[in-house]
């Protein structure tokens, strides 16, 4: 669906904000918003929307391409398609196309964000090879900067006759070129985002695990607290500290800056992001949380088992072998020193001599004589390109609860924790040294729904096997527990030496 007369209203509105003087250049296109004709069709005339990118290098030089058509030097842009949802995706796709530079390798800025930095109104000619009569075209222009990996410039050569990265100052469209002086626009890349990366100092950290199928970055993931910096953020240490107590209600002292992280947005384009680092040993239960499923505290053991962008995990690995927990003395402090902190025995902890386990839950649903599986992403860590049942990690939650969230968000299926039943248990080590698992396979009675692919990341299909024929490549230790399940026994064990 091409973007909605709605979105560009919206987009006018945030736009005359800034530049109010500008109402009258975009009347005519505000007044033809309430009309039935769709906006960014090449159709409609007299005028309709076009999108531009404004791209400035590390030197901060604006690159041009030569239009053939029109013989003009003017940043990478043109008319918006069918396929582009919002005009930001159409810049998107129209500068990949003319000069080869991805989304990943474009960086937004705090100035400007998703806000357009100029709406050029421009008269056209006629162009009677096209059937066009003379028309005007309203060109929403968004500025990026350019990632330092992008790669050489791909011209489309159909329509491109070449390209120069011209300095600020030798930018063609005069307003433009205003523009980014005034706003003091260049080369260097400066954070959007703000996170907060929150230790106990004993090798834990807060992690919270955010909403699924919704059109959100990092959907379903576990992530750092934090989000997009707002106008009235002075700093994106402001950012940070707003988007602790709006999430999570937590008011911590002493943030310190560690690391920019680059992300990569929810339209594909490079997110720096600012880390920060904070200490807090309470409990995450008693946080309100207003965003997001869950907040936990989690270990490094754990990172490789929960659903997390692999910058985070790489970037969470990186602080805790930067700030290793110290040994716990065994000797008085020495006179006039700190106390150092007391090891301490918490109600629930583990008990000595006794190791802790992952607990994972799996879904036995079966329909006529078939059992459900899903096959695994060839690039999943774990088993990858063979088949398994529905399966899932325990967060901080019950067993049923876990299955039930894990059945909606990976393939929309609506369970009632009642209607689950324990008929398995493996317990199950993959190798020595690992943390072992205790292995959950519960029946389903009853169900809602026909098995989608909602995380495509992690499962490419869902298929109905006999269950007197399942494939060769299956998890070894589900097909233990589903012969195990037939043939009426209980317990499995995989995985210990005897």
């Amino acid at each position: 669906m091409p973007p909605s007369p709605d979105h560009v209203r919206a987009l006018i509105t945030e736009y005359l904000e800034r530049h109010p003087d500008e109402g009258g250049a975009l009347a005519g296109l505000l007044t033809a918003l309430d009309a039935e004709d769709d906006p960014t069709s090449r159709s409609t005339l007299p005028g309709h929307v076009t999108c531009g990118g404004v791209v400035l290098d590390a030197d901060g030089r604006v690159l041009h391409i030569a239009h053939r058509a029109s013989g003009l030097l003017l940043p990478p842009g043109g008319h918006v398609e069918a396929t582009d949802d919002s005009l930001f995706a159409a810049v998107l796709r129209e500068i990949r196309e003319e000069t080869g530079i991805p989304a990943s390798s474009l960086v937004l800025t705090p100035e400007y964000g998703r806000t357009p930095i100029d709406v050029d109104v421009h008269a056209v000619p006629e162009n009677a090879a096209k059937g066009e009569g003379p028309h005007r075209h309203y060109d929403f222009r968004f500025v990026f900067r350019l990632a330092p990996d992008a790669p050489e410039l791909a011209l489309q050569e159909d329509e491109v006759a070449g390209a120069v990265w011209l300095p600020r100052d030798e930018v063609r469209a005069p307003r433009l070129r205003a523009r980014l002086r005034d706003a003091d626009l260049d080369g260097t890349i400066t954070p959007v985002d703000a996170s907060v990366v929150i230790h106990d100092g004993r090798g834990r950290y807060l992690l919270q695990l955010r909403d699924a199928n919704k059109p959100i970055w990092a959907p379903g993931h576990w992530d750092l607290l934090g989000g997009g910096r707002e106008p009235q953020d002075a700093t994106l240490l402001d950012t940070a500290v707003r988007e602790l107590r709006e999430e999570a209600g937590l008011e911590l002292a002493h943030l310190r800056p560690y690391a920019v992280e680059h992300v990569t947005g929810t339209d594909g384009t490079s997110v720096p992001r600012q880390v920060y680092t904070g200490e807090w040993d309470g409990d995450p239960n008693t946080l309100p949380l207003t965003e997001g499923q869950l907040l936990a505290w989690r270990d490094l053991a754990q990172l490789p088992y929960l659903t997390m962008l692999p910058s985070t995990r790489g970037l969470l690995e990186r602080h805790a072998a930067a700030h290793a927990s110290p040994a716990h003395p065994t000797g008085p402090p020495a006179a006039g020193g700190p106390r150092p902190r007391q090891a301490s025995v918490t109600i629930g902890a583990a008990p000595p001599d006794t190791e802790p386990h992952i607990v994972g839950v799996h879904l036995v649903l079966e329909r006529d004589g078939q059992v459900l599986l899903g096959r695994r992403h060839p690039d999943s860590a774990f088993a990858g390109g063979m088949w398994h049942v529905l399966a899932g990690h325990c967060a901080h939650e019950s067993a049923t609860a876990c299955l039930v969230r894990e059945a909606k968000e990976e393939a929309g299926l609506l369970i009632d924790a009642d209607d689950l039943d324990l008929v398995h248990l493996a317990h199950t080590v993959d190798r020595p040294g690992d943390l072992p698992r205790m292995q959950l396979f519960f029946r389903a009675r009853a169900w809602e729904g026909t098995p989608r692919v909602l995380e495509p990341d992690k499962t490419v299909a869902w298929r109905y096997w006999d269950a007197d024929r399942l494939p060769d490549e299956l998890v070894p230790y589900t097909r233990a527990a589903l012969e195990g399940l037939r043939a009426g026994r209980p317990y499995t064990e995989t995985g210990w030496a005897r």
